[in-house]
């Protein structure tokens, strides 16, 4: 090796044998990337039925192109080009754009697709007229752990979609999600695997990261900031995660997942209500005065 309430139908438990990768799938995955040289590799090598791999480059500065350029060289379909920076959802459409098989996989340079879900992909491509989408589950990977088994997983997410069937709202600067155009499913097996596993110090870095993006997005909308979110949310977030997702089967790193993921509820919820605060009655030091 070189180096991601539903009442959606359900997909086909298994494939047939028949349906194994005897030929390319009419599939292209598209992923965006920067500085990705550590994790692309075993991504590319996962999606070996792809028809086309669309890889978009904001500028890296690693060995990121050098990595891609040797895959092509292997004669692997992959469609390689750099594109300035545009947010991560407009990344997105920018890649979707490029695709031209008539299904596309959104996949990130630290995601893989595992077993189950490549022998389901013949099945879900195999969809009637009026599925223009799959959801699908993934599975992270935990410092002390590894991968969490099938039963734990995050929440599906809409990654599999017909070509001009769906589109990202480029309004959303964060947790970007495709929007369909029709009838969307869920694919009952096979994951996407996570595979970015960060230090605390690292992931709280992140955790900061993405609820300032999500803070920003809210307040610019004009939400109202919600108290009750900093109260009830953190928790709420971690019985999510802990005891309905199943981290709790993951001894010791998947309670430090699950809080993980409380802190991000608690850093969103406080960073609108402290902007709105802030708008309402900006800081004064009136020491002198008391």
């Amino acid at each position: 090796m070189k180096h991601l309430h539903d009442d959606s139908p359900d997909a086909p438990e298994v494939a047939t044998k028949s349906n194994s990768v005897a030929s390319k799938l009419p599939l292209s995955a598209f992923i965006i990337c920067q500085d990705e040289e550590a994790y692309l590799g075993n991504c590319i090598e996962s999606l070996e039925q792809c028809a086309e791999i669309v890889i978009v480059d904001s500028g890296s500065k690693d060995g990121t192109a050098a990595l891609v350029q040797s895959y092509i060289d292997e004669g692997w379909p992959i469609l390689f080009m750099y594109e300035r920076w545009r947010g991560y959802a407009g990344q997105k459409q920018f890649a979707l754009d490029q695709c031209r098989q008539p299904w596309c996989i959104n996949i990130d340079a630290d995601e893989r697709l595992d077993g189950p879900l490549k022998a389901l992909l013949p099945s879900l491509l195999d969809a009637p007229d009026d599925i223009v989408g799959w959801r699908v589950a993934r599975r992270p990977y935990l410092i002390g752990y590894g991968y969490t088994p099938e039963r734990v997983h995050e929440r599906r997410n809409l990654r599999l979609i017909r070509n001009g069937r769906g589109h990202y709202d480029l309004s959303q600067k964060v947790h970007e999600g495709i929007v369909p155009d029709g009838k969307v499913g869920a694919a009952r097996t096979g994951s996407l695997l996570h595979f970015r596993p960060l230090i605390i110090d690292d992931q709280i870095l992140k955790e900061n990261k993405y609820s300032t993006l999500k803070a920003e997005q809210q307040f610019a909308e004009g939400r109202p900031p919600r108290r009750y979110k900093m109260l009830l949310g953190p928790p709420l977030y971690f019985y999510r995660l802990y005891f309905r997702n199943g981290l709790w089967r993951c001894g010791f790193p998947g309670f430090i997942e699950a809080m993980t993921g409380a802190i991000y509820a608690f850093l969103t919820a406080t960073k609108i209500y402290q902007r709105n605060a802030l708008k309402a009655r900006p800081n004064n030091d009136d020491a002198l005065s008391r």
